[in-house]
């Protein structure tokens, strides 16, 4: 059980920075389909300041794990944010579709990784960093269960804990937070009241494509342990994260629970004994169960579980 648990949470991670990535662009008026890709720019960057660091090293078998977390994340921060500057150009300033243009992200961010990763990306680098960056706090197999469910996770776990729980007290408890609110409710009133909507819409969009970038480098480096074999699965964990948003009703908070949800779904497909059919099913649960909330949301009603009233919709100053 404890084993299920740990593993359960690790892969929820993934979920988690793309899930709260995409609820902070949707608070901002803008479903980004572009997630999928934006992780896997957010994976090529991070792996290449990886390696850039350990190349710089002259033993690479034992890098400092500070200077390999700043390093990794800058580059992811970097590349994602690459992307959401592509998204947001789009989407803000010429008003594009936001469906179209976040596919053709996806496209263009899975494709654009591929190559970097296979042409300019030493991976001989990946197991070393791996084994330093998934380290967790308690590594002793005859420690209490208790704290091994708790304490046997590396950096980015926590830190995407601490992010969720951070962009929670932002958008409920900020000025900031109630401006994008409102942005995502009605911009054409946030705009009448002062509150400079295109700024907001770029920054938000560029923090939350840097936000889901680092959950594709936290697939790579921590979950898989520096393994590049199955990174073409990190396309789809992002389409489970855009799902994920909806399931957690667009709230950063509740994506914790949710991602841990979505991750233990996933585990049990593999770790319980039955045909490929019922695995494949138990795969299949989280798409299920987001379908049966976004009906009883529509249904309900309610305000605190609604998404922004304009969700998806382009924004031009003058027609207002």
């Amino acid at each position: 059980m404890v084993t299920f648990v740990v593993s359960a949470v690790s892969l929820a991670i993934v979920f988690l920075y793309g899930c709260l990535g995409e609820t902070l662009m949707e608070k901002a008026g803008h479903l980004n389909l572009g997630i999928p890709g934006i992780m896997c720019l957010g994976t090529a960057g991070g792996c290449l300041g990886i390696a850039l660091y350990q190349g710089m090293l002259s033993d690479p078998s034992k890098p400092s794990w500070i200077l390999l977390i700043l390093f990794s994340i800058f580059f992811s921060v970097i590349f994602s944010s690459f992307g959401g500057s592509i998204y947001a150009l789009l989407t803000v300033s010429l008003r594009c579709n936001q469906n179209i243009t976040g596919l053709a992200l996806t496209t263009f961010g899975s494709g654009l990784t591929q190559l970097i990763m296979d042409k300019y990306v030493d991976r001989s680098y990946f197991d070393a960093a791996g084994k330093v960056i998934s380290r967790g706090f308690v590594n002793n197999s005859d420690a209490p269960g208790i704290l091994k469910a708790l304490l046997s996770y590396g950096f980015f776990v926590y830190f995407g804990i601490v992010l969720a729980l951070a962009a929670t007290f932002v958008l409920n408890r900020t000025r900031v937070g109630l401006h994008l609110r409102s942005i995502g409710e009605n911009p054409a009133t946030a705009d009448a009241a002062g509150i400079n909507v295109t700024l907001y819409k770029y920054l938000t969009i560029i923090v939350g494509s840097s936000i889901a970038g680092l959950g594709g480098l936290f697939y790579t480096m921590d979950y898989l342990k520096g393994s590049w074999e199955n990174a073409s699965t990190i396309e789809a964990f992002g389409w489970m994260a855009i799902a994920l948003v909806i399931f957690t009703l667009w709230k950063p908070n509740v994506s914790i629970l949710g991602s841990i949800v979505f991750g233990g779904f996933y585990i049990a497909a593999f770790v319980l004994n039955g045909s490929s059919t019922q695995k494949e099913l138990l795969k299949l649960l989280p798409y299920v169960i987001t379908v049966v909330v976004l009906i009883f949301t529509s249904i309900v009603k309610k305000k605190g579980s609604q998404a922004p009233a304009a969700l998806g919709l382009s924004y031009f100053r003058e027609e207002r």
